[in-house]
């Protein structure tokens, strides 16, 4: 089995990628990353940089855990996205990270990680950056 995280270039992403890589070496299973940005968008915030996609292959690399990327881009919502590569690659976790938001941004906005906590037919870990990272 998979373990499976989210990963964006923010605290946030970097919170989760930590979070699944403990996760994936507790459960002895390989992990992958999913870092896919907006298709058809000239620039993405979403799209780490190789460099930081070889960083943290060497960390997973040096915590013993085979990683996998995905960075083909997506179209529609991330939140559908992620939850079909979950079933694709039958994940035992997705792993997200989780931003602070204001009641009426939640309201208005919607939410990447709310949809995916109320539909995952699996396990999600929702985590947070440390205080004063975000």
């Amino acid at each position: 089995m998979t373990v499976l995280v989210g990963y964006l270039p923010t605290p946030e992403g970097e919170a989760a990628f930590t979070a699944a890589l403990e996760e994936a070496k507790r459960r002895g299973e390989d992990l992958l990353a999913v870092n896919s940005p907006r298709g058809g968008a000239p620039v993405s915030v979403e799209a780490a940089d190789p460099g930081r996609l070889t960083e943290l292959t060497h960390h997973a690399a040096r915590a013993g855990v085979e990683l996998r990327l995905r960075t083909t881009p997506h179209t529609g919502e991330l939140a559908d996205e992620l939850l079909h590569i979950a079933a694709q690659e039958d994940a035992s976790v997705i792993v997200i990270g989780l931003r602070k938001r204001s009641p009426v941004g939640k309201l208005f906005l919607g939410s990447t990680a709310q949809r995916i906590l109320l539909t995952a037919d699996r396990p999600v870990l929702a985590v947070k950056p440390h205080s004063g990272t975000s």
